[in-house]
């Protein structure tokens, strides 16, 4: 699986990019984003794709799918994600979030970036 594009998507991050009532149901929400990555995965990107979907907060406890890992942070969902990354060594990885910071810390390491509008409309 070196050469399987890895994707790391921020829930919290893409969840909160559109004010549509995520906030009363902030496990739903990611729910319907892990399961919208495992119908459409990544618009525009081809080949094998490993989609990991990290949460934290509320939405801890949110279930893997086919298609899509789900992450529970335990404690930072950012921190988890810069671990992915380095774990990942070689391999090809998209983080999708719009996190400034999270950009940063993720691209030293060599990952590209995306923001949420890349899986969510």
């Amino acid at each position: 699986m070196s050469d399987v594009l890895l994707v790391v998507v921020d829930a919290a991050n893409v969840v909160g990019s559109v004010p549509d009532g995520w906030w009363r149901d902030r496990r739903g929400a990611a729910e319907r984003l892990r399961d919208r990555l495992a119908v459409d995965g990544v618009p525009g990107r081809d080949g094998p794709m490993e989609i990991v979907l990290v949460v934290e907060g509320a939405a801890r406890g949110v279930e893997s799918v086919p298609g899509v890992r789900v992450e529970s942070a335990v404690g930072s969902g950012d921190d988890r994600m810069v671990e992915l990354v380095a774990e990942a060594g070689e391999r090809p990885v998209l983080v999708v979030t719009a996190d400034r910071e999270l950009q940063c810390r993720v691209g030293e390491l060599g990952a590209e970036v995306a923001g949420p509008r890349t899986v969510r409309p």
